[in-house]
Formats: C-alpha cells, structure tokens, sequence
C-alpha cells in the first residue's frame, strides 16, 4: 500500500501578536520542512519510516502546548499518512485510520484549515487505500472531498496535483493533464523549496507518463 502524503498577515494584526504564536508559526514550518525531508530527501525506507516517527513525536509535542490547533491537527494526520505509506501492510492501515480519523475532526470544526488541506489529505486517503474489506477506501468520497479541496485553493499545487493523480487513476488521463499542467504552474511556496521541489518532479513523472 502506497499512500501520498500534505499567509500573509494585516500589519495591524501582527502588531499585537505574541511571542508564543510567532513560536507556533515557527514550529509548524519546522513539523512541514521535517516532513519534506523524510518524504523526498530520505530513500532507505527503514530510514524513512524512523523519520516520520521523528517528525510524528515533535507534531505531538506541539499539539500538547496547542491543544486541537487545526494546523498541527493537520501535520499530524499528513505525517501518520505518509508513515502508513511507508510502513504498508496492516502497520501502515493503522496509521491511516488514525489519520483519517483526525482528518475528520478537522473537517468537522475547522473546515478551512490550510485552505482546505484536510479535503485534499483525506481525499488522497480514499482513493489510495484499499477498499472494503480490508480498507476504507472510496473512490466516490474521495472525488467529492478532492474537489472540496479545489473550491478552497483553486491554484494550489497539492490540491490540483492530488485531484490530477485520482484521475489519472480513474483513467480520464485528458481531463488529468489539466490539473496537472495547473500543478505545475502553481507559484512556489518560498518557505518549502524541498516540498515544492519533491512535488514538481511527482508531476512532471506523473505528464511524461501521460504522454
């Protein structure tokens, strides 16, 4: 089993913020470059699984100081994701149960969280687990969460890379190239060179195939 894995702020806002939520915001981008690094930068998979671990037990830290931050929330169920692709087997089952069941959470009570990452995280989850009954894997979910998630980031480089994945799958190959190509044009995330740079070559993969 194989499974993917996932702002600009007012001056007068920033004014009053505190020390402690710019060390959230900090934290949270150290939990994403972490997660790059074991999902792009980390090839052994023993390594790799020991790497998500890692990047698991600091996401959990943070949340202990921010309990039910969405954000994190979020972090946390990409990572058991990507540690469940990496694991497979019943292991790796387990993990994404437990993602998904945060996933759900987040879309139950922060919907627009990281325009929409939960839709995107969970829909990739549908598509790319088994289905009954050894998974809880729906191709019919996963569509309408994965254009959930293009409804709240249109332009996203995840959102389309992930709707573009489950076409190709579904084998509408034409309509994939779509969204794939509008992947590829997404404008970089300055803060996530290694993601953006790990992403762009799953796409270009992903067209050369196409062709």
């Amino acid at each position: 089993m194989k499974l993917p894995l996932h702002i600009p702020v007012l001056l007068a806002v920033v004014a009053i913020y505190s020390s402690a939520a710019f060390a959230k915001d900090d934290n949270l981008l150290k939990v994403q470059k972490d997660w790059a690094v074991c999902q792009y930068k980390t090839k052994d998979n023993d390594k790799q699984v020991k790497c998500f671990e890692q990047v698991i037990a600091l996401n959990k830290t943070d949340l202990k100081q921010s309990p039910n931050n969405p954000n994190f929330m979020v972090w946390l169920a990409i990572n058991k994701a990507s540690l469940a692709g990496a694991e497979g087997g019943l292991s790796g089952l387990s993990q994404a149960k437990q993602a998904k069941k945060i996933l759900e959470q987040v879309i139950e009570k922060a919907p627009d969280t990281l325009q929409g990452s939960a839709y995107t995280s969970l829909g990739s989850l549908y598509y790319k687990v088994p289905g009954w009954p050894i998974g809880f894997g729906n191709d019919k979910k996963a569509e309408v969460l994965l254009k959930k998630a293009l409804e709240l980031n249109p332009n996203g480089i995840d959102s389309n890379y992930f709707y573009g994945d489950f076409l190709v799958e579904q084998g509408k190959k034409q309509e994939a190239v779509k969204y794939l190509t509008r992947a590829k044009n997404a404008a970089p995330r300055p803060d996530r060179p290694v993601a953006d740079a790990g992403r762009q070559q799953e796409i270009n993969s992903l067209l050369k195939k196409l062709k």
